[in-house]
Order: C-alpha cells, then sequence, then structure tokens
C-alpha cells in the first residue's frame, strides 16, 4: 500500500472518530473487498465473512477515534479488527478436533499457507513479510504461520508439534521480534 493510500486511509479513520458519515463510507469503499476477502479466507464461508466484516465495519465505526498512526498502518489496524474477529467466530463455531483429524487438518492448513504467503505476494507489504518469513527458523515460521494465519491457539500448535507450549510461545515471541525488526528495516 502505498503512501498516499495510507494517508487517506488515516484521514478517513480521524473523519470516521469525530462521526463524519460520509468519511466512514469512503472509508468502506476503499477497505471492504480487501477485508472481505481476509474474512472470506480464514472463514471459508461467505455468509460467515459477511457477518464478521459487518460487525468489523459496526466496530470501527465506534473505534475509529481510538486509531493510531503511530502504532500501525490504517489497513494493518483493521485487518487486526477482522482476524480477531474471525479468529473469534470460528472458535464459537468450531468443534474441538483432536487426534489423527487434527493432525490431518493441520497439514491441510500448512500446505495452504505456503499459497497464502505467494499468493499475498502482489503487494508491497506483502512482498516485505514474505522475505522477512525467510529470515526465521522452519519451527518459527511454521508456527507463527498456524498461530496467525490459520488461528490456531499456543496450547493447539503444542499438541500438533508436540512441543512444550512455553517452547512453542518462545518459537512465536522471538519470531515476532525477529519480524518486527526486519520488517523496520524495510520500511
Amino acid at each position: 500500500m502505498d503512501a498516499d493510500t495510507n494517508d487517506r486511509l488515516a484521514m478517513l479513520l480521524g473523519q470516521t472518530g469525530i462521526g463524519n458519515h460520509r468519511a466512514f463510507a469512503d472509508l468502506y469503499r476503499m477497505t471492504s473487498p480487501r477485508l472481505f476477502g481476509v474474512a472470506l479466507r480464514m472463514l471459508r464461508r461467505q455468509d460467515w465473512a459477511e457477518e464478521v466484516l459487518q460487525d468489523c465495519f459496526v466496530s470501527i465505526w465506534h473505534h475509529a477515534a481510538d486509531y493510531a498512526a503511530d502504532k500501525s498502518a490504517p489497513l494493518t489496524w483493521m485487518t487486526s479488527i477482522v482476524r480477531n474477529r474471525c479468529l473469534d467466530r470460528l472458535r464459537r463455531n468450531r468443534p474441538e478436533i483432536t487426534g489423527e483429524a487434527f493432525d490431518v487438518a493441520v497439514d491441510q492448513w500448512e500446505d495452504e499457507s505456503v499459497n497464502l504467503v505467494q499468493s499475498l505476494s502482489a503487494t508491497e507489504d506483502a512482498a516485505a513479510l514474505s522475505r522477512c518469513l525467510e529470515i526465521l527458523d522452519r519451527k518459527q515460521r511454521q508456527s507463527i504461520a498456524l498461530a496467525y494465519f490459520h488461528g490456531l491457539t499456543h496450547a493447539e500448535l503444542a499438541s500438533h508439534l508436540r512441543e512444550p507450549l512455553g517452547t512453542v510461545k518462545t518459537w512465536i515471541r522471538r519470531g515476532l521480534e525477529k519480524l518486527r525488526g526486519c520488517l523496520e528495516g524495510e520500511s
């Protein structure tokens, strides 16, 4: 996303934060296709993705004044809202899967995560993220991909990877620290 677009989105969020309906409509038009795509990839059901997106934009309307440009890009902030709502929806509607069925499901997710990163590479931010993911060791990269792209909890990761919970948390924390450092160097 270029600087002009980021500036425009930040301005629209600021205007939305003070109750400007026209700014909110413009913000919706500019971001809803991308945010819907995130929801649809995570939920894999159009009806759920539509519901989550609607809830997210209600939340964005109510919390736009809380957006801090110095902490994240506007689309990153909105995407995190969508991602968190999707995870909530998946947890609420997902039966507990264990044993072999869980391993099969995670293996399928692992295969899809590679395609997800490749398809995101079309954008500048995703290209930088893809480059930075390469600096991580395999366990860190796998843990982060499963946690953030597919919504696995730390406990689910520990179970699947057959590693202690503390080890998995450490991989994710250290991996995120490396990613942050790399991405800050990219900008």
